[in-house]
């Protein structure tokens, strides 16, 4: 990756924080309720505030990065969240009395809006700096690695944090912002363009329908299945983290490493798909195939045995197979779509992933009322489904490169 290295390092930093940012809250929502003295639902939506924000805006931050730069975009993204973590932090030192919850769910909010154009611009930065394919799937896998590694850590952080002092989660947000902008404002380069970019958000529209009209099949796909993914990994989890505590009595640092070991897992098979998989998009789509087999498996064989070491047994399986996905359709979405909208376009794959963020756990709240094997029975039916649209709507199709050799490309069907 030769002088892209620094600038990766940088760039993985983000998700990285991003993602601790928010996850680091759940395993300390009970103590935020009885602190605060709210309810549940209430400390629920300090979650729910975020998710929501940055859903919708992260078309908004796409745009803006086409047209201004992915950078510029960063930056005070990166700053806007460091500033929603502080408000969060200072309500509970000036504040008293419910106004406490309101400011922090106000600095929740703020912290959404930098999230919006933080993490989801790192996707299609990466496909600017590097022009070599191989190169871009390596760097979109770290990406993930380092997006899904805090997803590992952050349930076991949160809790010890929350053990010292039950708002030390809010006050760390800050600092661990100030730590990826300093690293993005000295590691990472501004990449020249490989054309000029759209001036105007109607030449945008229009360029962006263009696409969708052209690739719209495969496109809805990866869209799909992308939201899919995070909504079986969240769900799940919400579901094995209410069990281990109620069932099994299992809290806090101790829950949070067992809850660390499918995402481990995750984490590791992001990073070694990111290698493996190279430039080659029909070894992208077969590898996402596997990996969609592995989960949706797995979810049935939940369904049939109601038995904890199993039932982690098998997510640990399904944990590896989105773990093999996640890099496959990053680097399929990034790499077959032109580098002015490129921003636009994968802004919306990650509103859905997102989206599957925020709805997987009600929906498994909602689904845990019927009984375990219907619950996992549709859990892995939804599976199931972006399994059949990675193997039938995504369809790689050779692009004839300046020596007359071939690459594959995504493209749709029929």
């Amino acid at each position: 990756m030769g002088n892209n290295k620094g600038a990766l390092i940088a760039l993985a930093s983000i998700p990285f924080i991003m993602t601790l940012g928010n996850s680091m809250l759940i395993p300390i929502l009970p103590q935020i309720s009885q602190e605060l003295r709210i309810s549940s639902f209430q400390a629920s939506m300090l979650i729910t505030v975020y998710g929501i924000v940055a859903i919708l805006l992260i078309p908004v931050a796409g745009y803006l990065s086409d047209r201004l730069g992915r950078k510029a975009v960063i930056v005070p993204s990166l700053i806007l969240a460091g500033a929603g973590g502080a408000v969060c932090g200072a309500a509970v030192w000036f504040g008293s009395g419910k106004l406490v919850y309101w400011i922090i769910l106000a600095g929740r909010l703020i912290q959404g809006i930098g999230a919006a154009g933080a993490f989801p611009i790192v996707i299609p930065f990466v496909g600017d700096l590097f022009k070599d394919d191989k190169e871009v799937s390596k760097g979109l896998g770290i990406i993930e690695t380092s997006n899904t590694f805090g997803k590992v850590i952050s349930p076991i952080l949160g809790a010890a944090l929350g053990m010292v002092l039950w708002y030390l989660p809010f006050i760390s947000i800050p600092v661990l912002c100030l730590i990826s902008l300093l690293l993005v404002l000295f590691l990472v380069k501004k990449p020249k363009k490989a054309k000029e970019e759209p001036k105007s958000l109607r030449e945008v529209l229009h360029a962006v329908g263009g696409i969708l009209k052209k690739e719209g099949r495969w496109l809805y796909a990866i869209f799909a299945i992308g939201g899919i993914c995070m909504f079986l990994l969240f769900g799940v989890l919400s579901y094995l983290s209410e069990q281990l505590e109620v069932k099994h009595h299992l809290h806090g640092v101790v829950k949070g490493l067992v809850l660390a070991i499918p995402l481990a897992v995750l984490c590791l098979a992001s990073y070694i798909t990111g290698k493996k998989i190279g430039k080659n998009k029909t070894v992208m789509k077969w590898s996402g195939v596997s990996g969609m087999v592995l989960s949706t498996v797995s979810l049935f064989g939940i369904g049939l045995f109601n038995n904890i070491y199993f039932v982690i047994g098998c997510l640990i399986i399904c944990g590896s197979g989105i773990g093999v996905v996640l890099p496959c359709t990053d680097s399929l979405i990034t790499e077959g779509i032109d580098q002015e909208i490129r921003g636009t376009v994968t802004s919306l794959y990650n509103s859905m992933r997102f989206i599957g963020v925020s709805f997987g756990p009600p929906a498994v709240s909602l689904l845990v009322n019927t009984s375990h094997r219907v619950m996992f029975f549709v859990i892995a039916g939804i599976s199931l489904v972006a399994f059949v649209l990675i193997l039938f709507a995504v369809r790689p199709k050779p692009e004839k490169k300046e020596g007359g050799g071939q690459i594959p490309r995504p493209a749709p069907s029929g």
